[in-house]
């Protein structure tokens, strides 16, 4: 986009949103073309693959222009809107402008408060916290050295399964190479990236033609074909893809629904997760009729007033504590160093259904909260995932996650680990069964429990282990008190 001549002209870029991600789409426009804005105010609304999340514009001054309307996918580093800023502060010039917005476009989000309040004055989009850092089609400075690697949310969907790398192609000449062994890394984004894993392309080896040096999906297939001689063709080639029509269906019978968003990194996610962490899924049915009674008591209670009291409450607390008994359930993986990192603090994620798709937050430190904190945030987390409004934040660094599939009538399930994460509790609907109860066959309130866990974190004694602490202290919630 071509930035306006006027010298008291600002252009708004998208701000990256980190972790490979570099697109969002612009879900609403809250401010028209001359309309005053404020520093600080919201102008729009977008949607990562992780959140929708406003974007406030850091200038005072009059709307000259919307670059795209809302609906639209718009690449990281994109001027979005244009800001008349005469009437304000004198705007830097316009070298100096391109600078600090190029050094935005590769700022950490994980950088420190001093920096972040910094790029605020500065006229820079802070990053999204829990973010990271997206590589944007903006310029990017060289880079020197070889390059840290850092785990990110996506890493179980670019990591080759069992742990093999694709066979790498002959290399090319010297003089094409866009980056020699042992220096830059290549430019890509993820999605290339991911391509040229697929395709087992060394991308060291592939000459790039895009902007700023930046590898193609178009230079990968290009390597691919220089590497792997063509088959004979027949005398009659087939048309392009390219020139083919674009395949017809009957819109009174299918309705086609694009991809994007929240929904699509949920679903890259989970295929990451079940190719690359070998599930076990185990079960265990309870009878949950003391847990139930508890709750109504809970309810009356003044410590809890205004709180939302549940079963899930009780669940939760259940599978903290059998954590504390069990700590080795409590780990991830780690690929690279090929350990597993066993973690003393729980993050316990609640996977919840919203518009937007399925979104797993967290709540941060679960382990030490005592059963009214853990009641005010389980309340807190509901809220703000049903209005939309979790952040980035929320949703990174879990390490167990319970999924209540109950709500819906549904007995159990097989949950697919949340990526990063070692263990997922399914909970079932709690309802009257016949049990034996004290020798005798009576109504009771019973539900199914499944825990779905990573077998190379956890193997089959550990993960009965946990599941059966569960389900015993859901059986005699007096547990709680005696394990806790």
């Amino acid at each position: 986009m071509t930035t306006m001549t006027e010298a008291s002209v600002r252009e708004f870029k998208m701000p990256d949103v980190g972790e490979g991600l570099t697109e969002a789409e612009i879900l609403k426009w809250y401010v028209q073309p001359g309309d005053t804005v404020t520093d600080g105010q919201v102008v729009c609304e977008v949607e990562t693959a992780k959140a929708a999340v406003e974007l406030p514009i850091p200038y005072d001054g009059v709307v000259r222009d919307l670059h795209f309307p809302e609906g639209t996918t718009v690449d990281v580093g994109t001027a979005i809107i244009a800001v008349d800023v005469g009437g304000g502060a004198a705007p830097a010039p316009a070298a100096e402008q391109s600078a600090a917005e190029q050094s935005a476009a590769v700022q950490p989000a994980a950088a420190a408060p001093a920096e972040e309040s910094k790029a605020a004055g500065s006229g820079r989009q802070p990053v999204l916290v829990g973010y990271g850092v997206a590589t944007s089609s903006t310029r990017r400075r060289p880079r020197k050295g070889p390059e840290v690697p850092v785990q990110q949310a996506s890493t179980a969907i670019q990591t080759e399964l069992n742990g093999h790398a694709p066979p790498a192609p002959e290399p090319a000449p010297a003089a094409a190479q866009a980056a020699p062994a042992g220096t830059d890394r290549p430019l890509a984004k993820p999605p290339v990236r991911k391509l040229a894993k697929d395709l087992g392309v060394d991308l060291t080896t592939v000459v790039p033609t895009g902007p700023d040096g930046i590898i193609t999906r178009e230079d990968v297939h290009a390597a691919v074909a220089a590497a792997v001689p063509a088959a004979p063709e027949p005398s009659v080639a087939s048309a392009p893809a390219a020139d083919r029509a674009p395949a017809s269906y009957d819109t009174t019978r299918e309705t086609r629904i694009p991809v994007k968003g929240v929904r699509k990194a949920t679903a890259a996610a989970m295929v990451g997760s079940a190719f690359t962490a070998p599930h076990v899924t185990e079960f265990v049915t309870v009878d949950v009729t003391r847990t139930m009674k508890l709750v109504e008591e809970l309810k009356a209670d003044k410590e809890f007033a205004g709180l939302r009291v549940n079963p899930l409450l009780l669940i939760a607390k259940a599978l903290l504590v059998a954590i504390k008994r069990n700590p080795d359930v409590n780990a991830s993986w780690d690929e690279a160093a090929q350990e597993i990192v066993v973690k003393h603090y729980v993050n316990l994620g609640i996977a919840a259904a919203t518009p937007r798709g399925l979104i797993v937050p967290n709540i941060k430190d679960a382990h030490a909260k005592t059963l009214p904190q853990l009641a005010e945030s389980l309340g807190e987390l509901v809220s703000t995932a049903r209005d939309g409004k979790t952040s980035p934040a929320a949703m990174q660094g879990g390490t167990v996650t319970i999924t209540n599939v109950g709500v819906f009538g549904v007995d159990t399930g097989t949950p697919i680990l949340n990526p990063g994460e070692s263990a997922i509790l399914a909970v079932g609907a709690i309802k009257p069964q016949p049990w034996v109860h004290k020798g005798k066959v009576k109504p009771r309130q019973v539900t199914t429990l499944a825990l779905s866990f990573d077998h190379r974190l956890v193997d089959g004694e550990l993960g009965s282990k946990v599941l059966a602490d569960v389900a015993a202290i859901l059986e005699q919630p007096k547990r709680l008190i005696t394990w806790a």
